[in-house]
């Protein structure tokens, strides 16, 4: 992804020079970074990994989706506390994810902590087993392994392409 990266910026810094004007235009390397784009687009399989603005697109996806979860966690959050009578069963459970590396499983431990309602505890010491904590075991937990698996696909396809 940064060698794709790299010789679209050399792409467009050629584009720009060879355009012969009296000054540095942004529209011109603009123009020349498009044109990158689309040599590189056709030239991709040659470079042995996806075309660079692919992971670039799932990891914007990714963010959405966080965003989204973070928000339907907050409002049940919400819900929960406003409500007259607390009526919740905390409590633990596990879950065997199919993350690897230490980068992929710290990315979707981060994630599930920071929405709200569920917390990750530990991690065995093999790496493959959460121990989650959640607020509504009996009512969340549908819905956080829900979110799990939408956050292991998503951070399957920045991480490994």
């Amino acid at each position: 992804m940064p060698a794709q990266f790299l010789i679209n910026i050399m792409i467009a810094l050629l584009w720009t020079l060879l355009m012969d004007e009296d000054a540095f235009y942004l529209s011109t390397f603009i123009g020349g970074y498009l044109i990158g784009i689309g040599i590189l687009f056709m030239m991709h399989r040659f470079f042995g990994t996806k075309f660079y603005l692919l992971r670039i697109y799932s990891t914007i996806r990714l963010l959405f989706i966080f965003i989204s979860e973070l928000a339907q966690s907050s409002l049940l959050i919400i819900k929960q506390i406003l409500s007259p009578r607390l009526n919740i069963k905390p409590g633990i459970f596990t879950y065997e994810h199919s993350m690897q590396g230490p980068y992929e499983l710290t990315t979707l431990a981060l994630l599930l902590t920071l929405t709200p309602g569920s917390v990750v505890m530990e991690v065995s010491p093999d790496g493959k087993v959460f121990y989650i904590h959640a607020m509504d075991v009996e009512e969340s937990r549908d819905t956080l392994l829900r979110s799990i698996k939408v956050f292991e696909k998503a951070i399957m396809e920045v991480t490994r392409g």
